[in-house]
C-alpha cells in the first residue's frame, strides 16, 4: 500500500527547486502587498486558522532557549514563531524565493535569532555545520524531495539521544485522496502516486510527492524510536470562497461538528505527524 521511497528518485532536484521558486508555499495567503507586516500577519492567521493543529504539534513555547533546526522553512511562518518563543533557529530551504521572503519577514518583525541557509535536504551537511540541535522540525517538506530516506539520514546527524524530531508527511490514505479520485473520476488504486503528486498542492503538477501510512513513516524513520504518530487536517472550506479570502464551510461539511471532524481526521487526515528520537 505504501509508495516506494524511490518512485520519484530520478526527478532532478533542480526541477523541484524551480517548482517551489515559481510559487512558494502559502505565498498567496494574503492579498496585502507582499513583504509588508500586514501581508505576513495575514499569511500566518490564514495558515493557522485552516491548520490549527500546527501550533500544537510544533509546541513553540517548549523550545525557548533551545536550538531548533527547521528543514524546509518555506516563507517562514513556523520559523517566526519558534524565534518569538525564544528559540535559536537555523532555517533551511531549497527555494531561493522562499528564503528571500522568510528573510524579509524576520527583518520586518525584528527577529535576529534566525540563521537562514539555502540547502538541499538530501545534502544538508554540505551547507549546515553538523552540531547538536534540541529539535529538528520538518513540516510538509521531505515528501517533496526525490529521496526522502537520504534527507532522514542527513537529519539524523544533527540529533543526540535527548533531541527530538518532529516530522509531517502526507498521508497515503486520506479524505483528500478520495476527493481527488472522485473529482478526476479515477478509481484505479494503481494510479495513487500519480493522483497524489499532481494534486498535492495549491498549484498542480508538483514534481515529487510521496505519501505514507503510519507504518510507512516508521519504516522511513528506521533507527528511530517513533513514540507518537497521529493524523490531522481535512480541508472543510468552500474552495472558491477561500480563494477570495472568505471562510465558508463547504456544503458537505455544514452539519459536521468540530468534535465529529476531529474524530474523522484521526483516520482520514491529510497530515501524518510523527515525533521521534534516536533509538
Amino acid at each position: 500500500m505504501d509508495q516506494p521511497d524511490s518512485t520519484f528518485a530520478d526527478v532532478s532536484i533542480d526541477t523541484v527547486q524551480a517548482y517551489w521558486n515559481d510559487r512558494p508555499c502559502n505565498v498567496r495567503h494574503s492579498p496585502q502587498p507582499v513583504g509588508t507586516r500586514e501581508y505576513f500577519d495575514e499569511v500566518e492567521a490564514r495558515k493557522y486558522f485552516v491548520e490549527p493543529h500546527i501550533p500544537a504539534f510544533a509546541d513553540f513555547p517548549s523550545w525557548a532557549g533551545k536550538r531548533v533546526l527547521e528543514v524546509g522553512c518555506g516563507i517562514g511562518t513556523d520559523t517566526m514563531n519558534f524565534a518569538r518563543a525564544g528559540a535559536q533557529v537555523t532555517a533551511v530551504d531549497l527555494s531561493d524565493e522562499s528564503l528571500t521572503l522568510a528573510r524579509r519577514r524576520a527583518e520586518v518583525f525584528g527577529l535576529d535569532s534566525i540563521t537562514f541557509v539555502q540547502a538541499n535536504a538530501e545534502h544538508l551537511t554540505d551547507a549546515v555545520k553538523v552540531e547538536p540541535y534540541d529539535l529538528v522540525y520538518s513540516f510538509g517538506v521531505i515528501h517533496h524531495t526525490p529521496n526522502p530516506s537520504a534527507a532522514v539520514d542527513q537529519i539524523r546527524r544533527y540529533l543526540t539521544p535527548s533531541s527530538e524530531l518532529r516530522l509531517m508527511v502526507y498521508s497515503r490514505v486520506s479524505y483528500k485522496l478520495f476527493a481527488v479520485m472522485r473529482e478526476e473520476g479515477v478509481w484505479d488504486l494503481g494510479r495513487l502516486d500519480e493522483l497524489i503528486a499532481r494534486n498535492s498542492e495549491a498549484q498542480t503538477g508538483c514534481p515529487v510527492t510521496y505519501s505514507y501510512t503510519p507504518d510507512g513513516v516508521r519504516r522511513l524513520l528506521d533507527g528511530f524510536d517513533v513514540f507518537d504518530v497521529s493524523k490531522a487536517h481535512i480541508f472543510t472550506w468552500d474552495v472558491e470562497a477561500y480563494k477570495n479570502y472568505k471562510y465558508q464551510k463547504d456544503a458537505a461539511w455544514a452539519g459536521v461538528s468540530d468534535a465529529e471532524l476531529a474524530e474523522l481526521e484521526k483516520e482520514l487526515g491529510w497530515h501524518t505527524m510523527a515525533r521521534a528520537r534516536l533509538a
